[in-house]
């Protein structure tokens, strides 16, 4: 039975104990796919930062705060699983400084040295093994489909799905999927189960049966 490692939500970058930076991402989508993935007998581990729902039952969910919690959990778990789906949304920037106590008002403009985070993705595509796969999520808001298909390369996908801002915090969701070749395979809109469903009926036909996993 193949074993899929499914990112989901947001993650946190504290600037001190109580402020943070992060985004809009629910966690729908990623308990979307879940869901689609157990109902084509999949067994699922879901990682997933900070959300208010409850992920579809018979997934094993490992909570995590940070980008780094969610990079360190994936590269643990991705050894013993068949493929990987990034769907969550980690934030791709760290505060340099984190304050140990609250940052007060003072007047004066608050300046912020920002460093990237690790990319996840990225990294599992660079170390999957030739019976493994991955999928990426990419959510662009310009020159859309560019910027997927240099995703999918510069992470070592199998494949990539393109998706707008407007799927955050909605119960709905309008994606493509494309392929190495930078060929789109699929249109996908309506529900984020709906649009999970059909999904994980590609990956299945084009990764899945193909590595045998």
């Amino acid at each position: 039975m193949p074993r899929l490692l499914i990112t989901s939500g947001p993650t946190r970058q504290h600037l001190d104990p109580v402020r943070y930076l992060t985004n809009a991402s629910s966690g729908r989508m990623g308990a979307a796919m879940a869901q689609a993935a157990l109902e084509l007998g999949h067994t699922v581990v879901i990682v997933s930062g900070p959300v208010e729902l409850d992920y579809p039952q018979g997934a094993d969910v490992i909570p995590v705060i940070s980008t780094q919690d969610m990079f360190d959990a994936c590269v643990e778990l991705f050894p013993d699983c068949d493929g990987a789906i990034g769907v969550a949304a980690p934030c791709d920037y760290r505060p340099l400084v984190v304050s140990p106590t609250k940052l007060a008002k003072t007047g004066a403009p608050l300046q912020l040295d920002l460093f990237e985070t690790r990319d996840i993705i990225a990294h599992l595509g660079a170390h999957k093994r030739q019976d493994q796969w991955v999928v990426g999520f990419a959510l662009e808001t310009h020159d859309e489909r560019f910027r997927a298909l240099a995703k999918l390369e510069e992470k070592a996908c199998d494949l990539i799905i393109l998706n707008r801002p407007e799927a955050m915090d909605s119960a709905s969701n309008q994606v493509e999927l494309l392929d190495p070749s930078g060929q789109c395979v699929a249109r996908v809109e309506g529900s984020k189960q709906d649009v999970a469903r059909e999904l994980l009926q590609q990956i299945q036909n084009r990764l899945v049966l193909r590595t045998g996993s």
